[in-house]
């Protein structure tokens, strides 16, 4: 950890020294608190600041096709093989994204250990890692399963899978690793405390996995173990197929940069980013980013030409992802309202946005690929969300599709 030396150095070359402002006032565990939360954070999105104005424009947009699932099954053993090969020898890897908590579930842990089982005991995290087993009975081979936690959740995740005996995983191939963070700023550019010892930090956004897995000094153990390809998943999509040899075996065939898993559409204005091309390169445009033209365009087959949505399912290059990680991606300044300590030294909750957050986007990290395979999977097999409590996307539904997929909960 940091010194308070080295602390005061980092907030001062950002005009933040009202960081440290009760530092000596604070016992042993409040300056420590302190310190790691300097070390951890990263104070270069201030710069982004300036540029608030243009913050990351659109460009041009336009459909992109995919590998359909109907081409899947007519190159299902060309494909798997492929992937196969590509597993025994070392060249796959798996990143999860498992920062989030399950507030929106009503549960107030790390959302991996919520039990979606009914009778069973059953983990999302347990259902993610089963998924992965499967392919390690099929190629004979462990994976090396990077998992990204938070500062908040790191201590219950990692005790979580200790006490699990990692759900029969082979724990010499799991690395966990937590997330960068960024501060919050007022509308003035000052960070946020939460209190005298507390910075309001944040996840710095999905798009900052690598630059975290890099910062925790992975990328060695990576490339140490000839990993080529990496498959970044998130955690609340318990029929995740993980290392899917032939998702990985269609992506090294196409010779493309990239891969990502789609699902069609279930409906024209379903709340869901479609990949496509944007100003010729692969990119996702969100929901609520599309035009009207754009939801309802339908393609020479009378089909809906931005068809394809993502579920957080991809495959990138090792090599590529260095590069990107050298050019820096995209900071996003949302305003946020942000609970802060103020000059009495209260702790406020606002009512309106009071400052903002910043956060990296992984469909940036797409969109900086010369090219991507966009692959589609049967929705109903490989497309379970757990988003909420009840409703779309939910426990409830999940369960449901666990249960035709022939998991018993």
């Amino acid at each position: 950890m940091i010194d308070r030396e080295k602390a005061m150095n980092i907030v001062s070359e950002y005009g933040q020294e009202h960081i440290m402002k009760y530092f000596n006032e604070l016992s042993k565990e409040e300056k420590d608190e302190l310190l790691k939360q300097i070390e951890i954070t990263d104070f270069s999105v201030l710069s982004n600041l300036d540029d608030k104005a243009g913050n990351n424009p659109r460009g041009a947009f336009e459909p992109l096709g995919a590998v359909t699932i109907d081409d899947i099954a007519a190159n299902k053993d060309e494909y798997i093989n492929l992937g196969i090969d590509a597993i025994k020898a070392g060249k796959a890897a798996a990143v999860l994204l498992a920062g989030g908590q399950g507030t929106r579930l009503g549960f107030d842990k790390p959302k991996g250990m919520f039990k979606i089982g009914v009778e069973q005991d059953l983990y999302i995290f347990q259902c993610l890692i089963n998924n992965l087993m499967d392919v390690v009975k099929l190629t004979e081979t462990w994976i090396p399963l990077y998992i990204m936690t938070s500062e908040r959740n790191n201590i219950d995740t990692v005790e979580f899978f200790k006490e699990k005996d990692y759900f029969g995983y082979n724990p010499e191939y799991i690395h966990f690793f937590i997330q960068d963070m960024a501060p919050s700023v007022d509308f003035d550019g000052k960070i946020i405390m939460e209190s005298r010892s507390r910075i309001s930090i944040s996840p710095n956004g999905n798009g900052g996995w690598f630059s975290s897995l890099v910062r925790a000094g992975l990328l060695e153990d990576i490339k140490s173990k000839g990993v080529e390809w990496i498959n970044v998943f998130a955690v609340d999509n318990v029929l995740q197929r993980i290392a899917d040899p032939s998702f990985i075996g269609a992506v090294i065939k196409s010779g493309l940069q990239s891969g990502s898993k789609v699902v069609s559409k279930a409906a024209p204005e379903e709340k869901v980013g479609v990949l496509c091309l944007e100003d010729g390169k692969p990119s996702i445009v969100e929901y609520y980013e599309m035009t009207e033209d754009m939801i309802t365009l339908l393609n020479e087959n009378g089909e809906l030409a931005y068809k394809y949505g993502v579920i957080l399912n991809y495959l990138f290059n090792v090599t590529k992802l260095e590069e990107i990680c050298d050019r820096k991606l995209p900071v996003h300044i949302v305003d946020k309202k942000i609970p802060y300590m103020n000059e009495n030294g209260d702790y406020v909750i606002p009512t309106l946005p009071n400052g903002h957050k910043f956060e990296t986007l992984v469909l940036d990290m797409v969109h900086m690929q010369d090219s991507c395979l966009a692959y589609e999977v049967i929705r109903e097999k490989e497309f379970a969300p757990v988003k909420n409590a009840t409703g779309v996307d939910s426990v409830e539904s999940a369960r449901e599709l666990l249960k035709a997929n022939g998991v018993k909960i």
